[in-house]
């Protein structure tokens, strides 16, 4: 089994929406993903919700720290050949319009904050977000 880093965030918009991405066509997550060669975390996640959503005018609102889990295979289940630790960061936009530009992350979309468990795939991301939930802020100002 490898290990990787990998950074994404949470992203508020201006309703107070949160930002949730699909891979493949099979899984939904909150954009994120693997940290490169003389990248930081917050680099990192920035880079991927642009490539993942299009959103590029992110304010960065704080630091959520990090979790462990296993990558999401091609058909959506878990795949234990890679156990990844995700930095995860919050930030709000004023950006409403979304427009991958990755295609792996075919689909992004806008869903209300008390949705968003329901969409994410894998379990761990679902705990990860339930855990921070009560500290979002209503959206960018």
């Amino acid at each position: 089994m490898i290990q990787t880093e990998s950074a994404g965030g949470v992203v508020l918009n201006g309703a107070g929406q949160v930002l949730v991405v699909n891979q493949k066509g099979t899984s939904w997550s909150l954009p994120k993903g693997h940290v490169e060669e003389g990248e930081d975390a917050l680099a990192a996640a920035r880079r991927e919700i642009f490539e993942e959503a299009g959103v590029s005018q992110l304010e960065y609102a704080g630091e959520f720290g990090s979790y462990t889990r296993h990558r999401i295979g091609a058909d959506g289940g878990e795949d234990t050949s890679e156990l990844k630790t995700i930095h995860m960061f919050l930030f709000t936009t004023k950006q409403a319009v979304l427009s991958p530009t990755d295609g792996d992350n075919p689909e992004a979309r806008w869903v209300e904050r008390e949705e968003v468990a329901g969409f994410l795939t894998h379990p761990k991301d679902r705990q990860f977000f339930l855990s921070v939930l009560g500290r979002l802020r209503d959206g960018a100002d």
